[in-house]
């Protein structure tokens, strides 16, 4: 199926993994003609990510970039603007992960980067490339989030508000510039099987997982990527201001 993205200028945020969500669709999208701005706080990974890019045949930049801090976006989209043009994707997938604590015992500066990173840094992205993309008249907005956002997750009381933060900011961009030819949606994900969560995760901490989700299995970075690069096409061009749930069932009442 052609999505009709040649040519496009995709901005894809945590890109670096090798084998995480950023980069699989990073990937993804460059296999449909886009041409990838690989942004991440980890340069080195960025730019083995703009190798692999390259090596399907499309343009590439890497840029170091820490969202919490708004100059250093501003300056990203900028770069981005110069050496590929004006963005007409944006993936908001970039997240912090790290602050498990139950909320009357999480240390306010975790909480204050965990909504600095995780909501407040998609916001500053967003409202930096929705100028050019109403002047072209197209754009296509991406918040990756979680169904943390949906239904709470137990002693990640700040990944959870930030992700449902996201919903807000999607629905209100969709309304804002829809009639200027820009989509923005929000992809919530359950738990994907990238490296990081196999390592993180213990055993049976997967096993209990495995038994909430429908499919009893873990999604992969493949499916992720596939339904990000529809979401963001000419074929999704009528879809905004969607939640799309991407968890094998894990949110039903499995029995």
């Amino acid at each position: 199926m052609d999505l009709g993205l040649t040519d496009k200028i995709a901005i894809v945020t945590g890109s670096a993994s090798p084998h995480g969500i950023g980069r699989a669709i990073a990937l993804a999208l460059a296999k449909e003609g886009c041409d990838i701005a690989c942004l991440d706080i980890d340069l080195s990974g960025a730019q083995e990510a703009v190798g692999q890019v390259r090596e399907i045949g499309r343009r590439a930049i890497a840029l170091k970039v820490d969202q919490a801090d708004y100059e250093q976006v501003k300056q990203a989209v900028l770069a981005v603007k110069q050496e590929l043009g004006p963005a007409d994707i944006l993936i908001n997938n970039a997240a912090w992960v790290q602050n498990i604590a139950h909320a009357q015992k999480m240390a306010i500066s975790a909480w204050n980067k965990e909504l600095h990173i995780n909501l407040s840094g998609p916001f500053y992205f967003i409202r930096e490339v929705v100028p050019d993309m109403t002047e072209r008249g197209w754009g296509r907005i991406l918040n990756i989030s979680s169904i943390a956002g949906v239904a709470g997750a137990f002693a990640s009381v700040g990944y959870s508000s930030s992700k449902a933060g996201l919903v807000g900011l999607t629905k209100t961009v969709a309304l804002e510039a829809a009639q200027s030819g820009i989509t923005a949606n929000v992809l919530h994900l359950g738990l994907i099987g990238t490296a990081g969560a196999r390592e993180t995760l213990k055993p049976d901490i997967v096993e209990r997982y495995l038994r909430r989700i429908a499919m009893r299995r873990l999604g992969n970075t493949e499916e992720v990527a596939n339904t990000a690069a529809f979401l963001v096409s000419e074929k999704a061009s009528f879809i905004t201001g969607a939640e799309v749930i991407l968890d094998g069932g894990q949110t039903l009442l499995v029995v």
